[in-house]
């Protein structure tokens, strides 16, 4: 499961944002975490309970905006959404689509308390 690992370098970056602003808690974290990015939210948010124990961000709720795949074809330029990397165009049934959105991961933002 690497969604442990990646709590925990959530839990690590926000807790040291946090103390660098003088916070004395962190009371909500936002993610963008794309459908395609290969990491499941529900499982994060599990993970993240357990790697924030003891920190800043123990009580931090976590917010997870997931953007939907989109694909946009090489050869036609048809943009269009994709559930998975390998996709085939809809109008041209080209194989050459670029991902142009949902592997997206970051801290958008995070709340602290004072």
């Amino acid at each position: 499961m690497h969604e442990m690992s990646i709590a925990l370098s959530i839990v690590e970056a926000v807790d040291a944002k946090a103390r660098a602003e003088g916070a004395a808690s962190i009371s909500g974290i936002d993610l963008v975490i794309g459908k395609l990015a290969g990491i499941e939210p529900e499982s994060l948010k599990f993970c993240f309970s357990a790697a924030a124990k003891g920190t800043l961000a123990e009580e931090a709720l976590l917010n997870v905006e997931e953007p939907e795949g989109i694909g946009e074809c090489g050869e036609c330029g048809k943009i269009f959404p994709v559930s998975f990397y390998y996709a085939e165009c809809p109008d041209c049934r080209s194989l050459r689509i670029k991902i142009v959105s949902g592997e997206e991961f970051l801290i958008q933002s995070i709340t602290i308390e004072e």
